[in-house]
């Protein structure tokens, strides 16, 4: 199958509708290989890839081109992502059922908040929204309050996460004429790449603040690289605005990105952490006191309707985390196990390692 994903010499390569050329996220995963596409004028396509063919549909007309590489990676990292949420849902499911796990109190917190803003239809595709950063209506509102932060403002590089909800933080912040530090997606091809206006053109713009994009037009940076980051925008599931306490999805990924950057100096206890949220993820019940030592909190909350200073009392992690780190996570993503290594030869002793867990899977790239 490397052939048709990857741009090998499979025949299959020949064969797509050509409205499928930029693919925007997936509709619905109909199977590990069968997805559906929104173009991004209401119509939906189908694209279906087997070890022999790859078949693409538009009701009744067809026009088949070449299938580019870039699409191929698109439709198996999405599949792959829908593995990835199966197994949170799963994964979940266990832990909440468990009195005894200390993460069981957050999935109930994450499910609430998921489930009224599906059931409330503030939700944006991609859907369903649960174990994702949701979407929202208003997303671009949200983002407007912030770009109008007088920390936003004096920023010259900003950090942003790579979650849809944040599309038009990113855009933003490249039409401002700042630096724009933002992650691979479970940090699965890399680390953080940057892009600036004037490496992109005017059609380019757009396609750079997705995570496609981001590889395809950014500069991919290592931790020896000297950069200062001025502000962190961070997605959110639930977010307490008395406190800044704050809820991911459950992979930790921003904690990881956080600490990273605390590594590489690139950030300390006074640069600013921001969400963007929909007033339905604001909650009153997240308990400061079981929050863990790498949670990161939030200064500022921006919504479709409010601007929100926590002046959150909650410790900044310092860095990472080595101990509540698995082996399995360590395995995933090529620049910690560097890093691990690196620190280890330096300092002549081993560094500790998390629990075992089992994680869903990833997409790599491989060209």
């Amino acid at each position: 199958m490397d052939g048709i994903l990857f741009g090998g010499a499979s025949p299959a390569l020949t064969t797509i509708n050509k409205t499928c050329k930029s693919l925007s996220p997936f509709s619905h995963p109909l199977s590990r290989n069968h997805f559906t596409f929104n173009t991004g004028t209401n119509k939906y396509y189908s694209l279906r890839i087997s070890p022999h063919k790859v078949e693409s549909s538009r009701g009744k007309s067809r026009d088949d081109v070449a299938f580019r590489g870039d699409a191929a990676y698109e439709a198996e990292r999405l599949g792959l992502d829908a593995e990835a949420r199966q197994s949170m849902a799963e994964a979940s499911e266990r832990e909440a059922a468990d009195a005894t796990n200390p993460r069981a109190w957050k999935w109930t917190i994450r499910k609430r908040v998921w489930d009224a803003m599906e059931a409330n239809n503030v939700a944006r595709f991609p859907r369903p929204v649960h174990h994702r950063i949701p979407n929202f209506v208003g997303a671009s509102a949200a983002a407007n309050k912030l770009s109008e932060l007088d920390v936003f403002r004096a920023s010259k590089c900003v950090k942003v996460n790579p979650d849809s909800p944040q599309k038009q933080v990113r855009l933003l912040t490249l039409e401002g004429g700042k630096t724009l530090l933002t992650p691979q997606p479970r940090l699965r091809t890399g680390f953080f790449s940057i892009v600036e206006l004037h490496m992109l053109t005017p059609s380019t713009l757009n396609e750079a603040c997705t995570s496609v994009g981001v590889a395809k037009y950014g500069r991919p940076i290592g931790l020896d690289e000297k950069i200062k980051v001025d502000l962190i925008v961070i997605g959110s599931v639930a977010v307490d605005p008395n406190t800044g306490a704050r809820l991911g999805k459950g992979e930790g990924f921003a904690e990881l990105e956080y600490g990273m950057l605390r590594y590489m100096g690139a950030i300390d206890d006074s640069t600013p952490v921001v969400t963007s949220v929909h007033d339905q993820q604001l909650v009153d019940d997240i308990p400061v006191e079981k929050l863990l030592i790498h949670d990161v909190p939030v200064d500022i909350i921006c919504t479709p309707t409010q601007v929100i200073f926590t002046r959150t009392q909650i410790p900044k992690p310092q860095g990472i985390y080595w101990d509540k780190l698995s082996p399995e996570k360590l395995g995933q993503i090529r620049v910690l196990r560097e890093l691990k290594r690196k620190i280890e030869q330096e300092t002549g002793q081993k560094l500790p390692s998390g629990s075992s867990e089992k994680l869903p899977p990833t997409c790599q790239r491989r060209r």
